[in-house]
């Protein structure tokens, strides 16, 4: 299990960025850089809104398909897009993770596509080629909060994993707020496997009846 960060990060820049979206939704936010973060990588902190004593948060796992190419083999651009307006609604932060893979690289995510394209679901297709089925660490995440100075938090995730790993990190998670259900023929198989697999809290019964692409 995590154990609390025993190195602190701290902020190294901030600037402002308006943000613009393909459906015309648009918002201005602060992203945050950060000297010390454990694993080395560049992660940000989008912060939205006005935060409040208990803000809004979402550890979103950088996915390039998605987030950029729109790919509907996963629900990652919707998420992305829903966790900005509600956060901005709201008041909170967005860490914005180089996890890409659930923490495999791009390079590995795209050979896992070809295992899933033959049979695999998305956690099989992992293990096939040796690798973890989730390889994410959040203590970077836990070290940008703590920065931010955010020790308590709504987090919007439908993956316990994440809140589970920020309490053993030290972080005062009061509530998982689930995201939307953003379900495409390519992408059943996939959210199936996250509820069935790591009990991620998306409802079945909006899973079925779509056709796998």
């Amino acid at each position: 299990m995590p154990d609390t960060p025993a190195v602190l990060a701290t902020p190294r820049s901030r600037v402002r960025v308006p943000l613009r979206f393909h459906d015309g939704y648009e918002v201005d936010a602060e992203v945050v850089t950060f000297h010390g973060l454990a694993d080395g990588q560049e992660h940000v902190a989008v912060v939205l809104g006005e935060p409040g004593p208990v803000p809004l948060v979402r550890l979103h796992s950088e996915c390039l398909t998605g987030d950029v190419f729109g790919s509907a083999r996963c629900d990652c651009g919707p998420q992305l897009r829903e966790a900005v307006e509600r956060i901005a609604e709201r008041g909170g932060v967005l860490l914005y993770l180089r996890q890409e893979g659930r923490g495999i690289g791009l390079y590995n995510k795209l050979d896992a596509y070809a295992l899933q394209d033959e049979g695999l679901d998305t956690y099989e297709a992992n293990a096939a080629l040796g690798l973890p089925e989730d390889a994410r660490d959040y203590t970077a995440a836990a070290q940008m909060l703590r920065a931010l100075g955010i020790g308590e938090l709504d987090l919007l995730s439908n993956n316990p994993d994440k809140a589970s790993q920020l309490r053993d990190l030290g972080v005062d998670v009061r509530d998982r707020v689930p995201t939307g259900v953003f379900t495409t023929a390519h992408n059943v198989r996939y959210l199936r496997a996250k509820v069935l697999q790591t009990q991620h809290t998306l409802p079945l019964a909006a899973l079925t009846g779509l056709s796998v692409g």
